[in-house]
């Protein structure tokens, strides 16, 4: 029968542990373990909720991707979240402001984001909206004006992938959770990260004008790139974002060695076969002016 997977309900502790702020009473601002679920009740049938022994065919959660074809299991991929309402760090924070900074966080394409293929949620209590990866949905029945619906690509569930680190970030981020980083670490990695963001000491590369270096140039929040080779570069660029979210929380010592191995597939010959035969000319007459200089 359909089970709970250890990775999705290691989501599920992180958060009661956190949110369920009195154990002991049912409070109606607290997050409480019956509304955090992972498993559909015995009539659910389809959908991420559902392993293999309940999908349905054409099932969306299994026929839309390769990621969810190839991972199908017994296990659920899914997670449910409930209301509930904190304050920390002089704020109230709650299911509404969890759910935007969540989806927030899928459409600047974080990191530990992208096992993720959907959220369906309420940014104000009226209106439900649907976060797709694969933008087949923008929208889901109204249950989901008093809880959040996230679904995982079923292959990261069945790889046991840690799905954690997006809700010890939330967590962290609101202060209900300490960093784990030492601040030796913090600082190191924010010096490799300003290494690593300019290409020639002047413009910045960061995760907005990678999106649109690969192409997604109609995602929210993106703005034009002052770098016209960008477009040509991005295939090689895009892998500096997953290396430095390699690098979190790894004690480093050696940091232009570290820099050095990041950019080490941006080969003189990659560079130059990516710009433009136009942008050529002034290339080399920047280079010779520098050189000179």
């Amino acid at each position: 029968m359909t089970r709970a997977p250890a990775n999705l309900s290691a989501v599920r502790s992180l958060l009661l542990t956190h949110l369920n702020i009195d154990k002991n009473t049912v409070r109606d601002s607290d997050l409480e373990p019956a509304e955090v679920g992972i498993v559909g009740d015995p009539a659910h049938r389809g959908g991420y909720h559902c392993g293999s022994d309940r999908v349905v065919t054409n099932d969306y959660s299994v026929v839309e991707s390769s990621r969810d074809r190839n991972g199908l299991t017994l296990d659920a991929a899914a997670l449910d979240v409930g209301q509930f309402q904190v304050r920390s760090g002089g704020q109230t924070h709650d299911l509404r402001s969890f759910s935007t900074w969540c989806v927030a966080q899928c459409v600047a394409n974080a990191a530990d984001t992208r096992d993720i293929r959907e959220i369906i949620y309420t940014p104000d209590g009226r209106t439900v909206r649907r976060w797709d990866r694969l933008a087949r949905r923008t929208s889901g029945d109204n249950s989901h004006l008093w809880h959040t619906h996230f679904s995982f690509f079923r292959d990261s569930i069945k790889a046991g992938r840690d799905q954690t680190p997006l809700f010890r970030r939330y967590l962290t981020t609101i202060g209900l959770l300490e960093d784990d980083m030492t601040p030796e670490q913090d600082g190191r990695l924010k010096r490799i990260e300003t290494m690593l963001s300019r290409l020639d000491g002047r413009e910045p590369i960061g995760q907005t004008y990678l999106r649109l270096a690969v192409g997604k140039d109609d995602a929210v929040g993106a703005k034009p790139v002052s770098h016209p080779t960008l477009t040509s570069l991005g295939s090689q660029l895009s892998g500096v974002q997953q290396a430095l979210a390699t690098l979190a929380g790894r004690d480093f010592t050696d940091e232009p060695a570290i820099v050095q191995g990041v950019l080490a597939s941006l080969t003189p010959e990659k560079i130059a076969a990516a710009i433009p035969p136009t942008m050529a000319k002034q290339v080399a007459e920047e280079l010779a002016r520098r050189l000179a200089a």
